[in-house]
């Protein structure tokens, strides 16, 4: 099977989810697209429909610029592959991705990176700082999981949906982050939130002088007000639209 081959909707795929299935795709490519990829590793996926909580997944070995519609792996709760596939899953990711889909109706789909201002600042025992633009907007928003390893094993799934929370947003400590929303649209404009914030940080913790703290009632104003365009608008999906416009402007996709 070539990865790179032009793809269609298989007549066994219903229009939702090969919808589901080119949005996802676009996803992958997006994070390539911005240059938040780790090579072939980390991993993001999306929630089927339905009561069995099934999700798609990145094939292990491609290039985020490589996934299709057609070659996202549809796995189970316990990783297992539903239909035919020459690729596997990673399985670092099972225990995240099967955990969060298992037990939070709520989030669609589940991006994970380590870029370098994200890793550096969830090497700092601080944490994500929210006294500048982005950073004000995930106050409140964060929990915060100790590391533990790789995220191979079974046993870490409940510890890590302890420190969720009822939160979207999930430090890795020492390693990297894990975004989750309704939607894959949400799901992204989160994760550009988080990473604008990351950079900002790390860019003002390397300047001199004493940074300018904003107050508590303002953090928490600048949240609401993300959640309220996240959740109850259409604003992250006229971005998510946006961007792979920007995108697909600038490279061929053959789906």
């Amino acid at each position: 099977m070539n990865a790179l081959a032009p793809t269609q909707q298989p007549r066994h795929c219903s229009d939702e989810e090969w919808a589901l299935r080119v949005q996802l795709a676009h996803c992958y490519h997006l994070v390539d697209f911005f240059g938040w990829t780790e090579t072939i590793f980390n991993h993001i996926s999306a929630r089927l429909p339905g009561p069995a909580h099934h999700y798609l997944v990145n094939p292990f070995g491609l290039n985020y610029s490589e996934v299709t519609p057609a070659n996202l792996l549809k796995v189970d709760l316990d990783g297992h592959k539903l239909e035919d596939s020459p690729y596997d899953a990673n399985p670092a990711g099972f225990a995240l991705h099967s955990a969060v889909h298992g037990a939070r109706d709520d989030i669609h789909c589940l991006i994970h990176t380590h870029t370098t201002p994200i890793s550096a600042i969830v090497q700092k025992k601080k944490g994500f700082a929210h006294d500048d633009f982005y950073g004000a907007q995930l106050y409140g928003r964060i929990g915060y999981h100790e590391f533990e390893g790789i995220t191979l094993f079974e046993d870490e799934k409940g510890r890590m949906l302890e420190s969720l929370g009822d939160k979207h947003i999930l430090v890795l400590r020492n390693h990297g982050i894990a975004v989750g929303e309704s939607s894959i649209a949400k799901t992204f404009f989160l994760l550009w939130t988080v990473q604008r914030a990351a950079e900002i940080q790390c860019a003002a913790g390397a300047l001199g002088g004493e940074d300018n703290p904003l107050p508590l009632a303002i953090q928490q104003r600048c949240t609401d007000l993300t959640a309220m365009l996240i959740r109850e608008s259409g604003f992250a999906t006229k971005f998510f639209d946006a961007m792979v416009r920007k995108m697909r402007a600038g490279r061929s996709l053959d789906w």
